[in-house]
């Protein structure tokens, strides 16, 4: 089957979804780890940024893919959305939570929006900077103004919604889904959805509350 033809069948682009949200939660937990080393002070944290930017070519390079991961995930979840609205063109009166229904499966598209202007707004204030400046600094001056930290926090509690059904979606994808254990997949996603999110809502409210976080 061609890419084309994937792209086209539902089935294929479940799977595709699936690989794209993968590549994205990977990235995920790569920049948790990373920016945890904030919690070990300025000169931890901008040692980490200089490490990372020494790798050259290669920095780009990863961008390059982890966009074209991120325009994928996007395109299909608009057209499963689409298609998913033109099965169903008439909303059920009374929506159930059975058969799987659960608030992070209901409010995807939505929190997805919110995601997507989060990020604008993050690569704006943190990655399209001047790269003299050290990134602590960046940090402790944007995330000391109370209005984007809670900004910020609230991005990640809708991040940590979305991405506990995007990693029960992925077992679902996967084919690993069984009776015996798929309730407690769902609440390792959520538990796994929660910590990630929690690393990151940590960070502005550290900044925001202690006068010499990342000093």
């Amino acid at each position: 089957m061609t890419l084309s033809q994937t792209l086209r069948s539902s089935v294929g682009q479940k799977i595709l979804m699936a690989v794209s949200g993968a590549i994205l939660s990977l990235f995920l937990v790569a920049h948790g780890i990373g920016n945890s080393m904030t919690f070990f002070g300025s000169e931890a944290f901008n040692s980490y940024a200089e490490k990372l930017h020494s790798l050259g070519f290669l920095v780009p390079l990863f961008e390059l893919g982890l966009l074209a991961a991120f325009l994928l995930h996007i395109f299909l979840g608009l057209t499963l959305f689409l298609q998913n609205n033109q099965a169903r063109p008439v909303r059920y009166q009374v929506e159930k939570s059975s058969g799987g229904r659960t608030p992070g499966s209901r409010t995807m598209p939505y929190t997805g929006v919110v995601i997507l202007i989060f990020l604008a707004v993050h690569l704006v204030n943190f990655h399209f900077t001047d790269r003299a400046i050290p990134i602590s600094e960046i940090v402790r001056n944007v995330l000391r103004q109370p209005l984007y930290a809670l900004f910020y926090i609230s991005a990640m509690a809708v991040l940590a919604l979305h991405i506990s059904h995007g990693f029960w979606s992925l077992f679902q994808s996967l084919g690993i889904n069984h009776p015996k254990y798929n309730a407690a997949l769902r609440h390792g996603s959520l538990g796994a959805a929660v910590v990630l999110s929690a690393v990151f809502m940590f960070i502005p409210l550290c900044t925001l509350l202690i006068k010499e976080f990342l000093r």
